[in-house]
């Protein structure tokens, strides 16, 4: 059984690299939302330096992007808010066995915000455009979810396996 293990281990730097980018991705998007802003605000109050009109609602949608991508990096590390003042109470292998439940629960979850993500985003989103950039479609606004919910799922099957692994080989989380 251990040697089933110590070849899927050998999974984590795909992990270690799609963690990074999706970091690296809202590393981005906070940088373009700090200068979008501060342009839109200096605009409003020195003369040459321009106030798009479309500042507003890049940055929302930059948000947007950056909440459920950074809620999926959270996942990864175990970084979400749960309950533990319990879990010295119970046997390990009832603690053990509900974080896994936690976890099919979340992947479900994910799997939700995939599938019903990616239908509003083509047919709620395709039909519209954003108001200051008629060119835009407003795909982009509802695309986030799915794409949290891919980055979501891929960190929740590593906290899964970690979570079954312990289990089976008795090893601390």
């Amino acid at each position: 059984m251990s040697g089933f293990f110590a070849s899927v281990d050998k999974l984590k730097p795909v992990y270690d690299h799609v963690y990074q980018f999706v970091m690296f991705l809202c590393k981005l998007l906070l940088v373009a939302d700090i200068l979008i802003t501060c342009m839109s605000v200096a605009g409003r109050y020195v003369s040459f330096i321009p106030d798009p009109a479309w500042s507003e609602e890049v940055v929302l949608t930059c948000m947007s992007y950056m909440a459920v991508l950074s809620a999926a990096l959270a996942i990864r590390r175990g970084a979400h808010i749960r309950m533990t003042a319990l879990d010295k109470y119970m046997p390990e292998k009832l603690v053990k066995s509900l974080d896994i439940f936690s976890d099919l629960c979340v992947m479900i979850l994910a799997v939700i915000m995939i599938v019903v993500g990616w239908q509003y985003a083509v047919q709620i989103g395709s039909r519209g455009t954003y108001v200051s950039m008629p060119s835009v479609s407003r795909f982009w606004m509802y695309f986030p979810v799915p794409l949290a919910g891919i980055a979501m799922v891929i960190f929740e099957l590593e906290a899964l396996y970690n979570h079954v692994k312990n289990l089976a080989l008795g090893e601390e989380a």
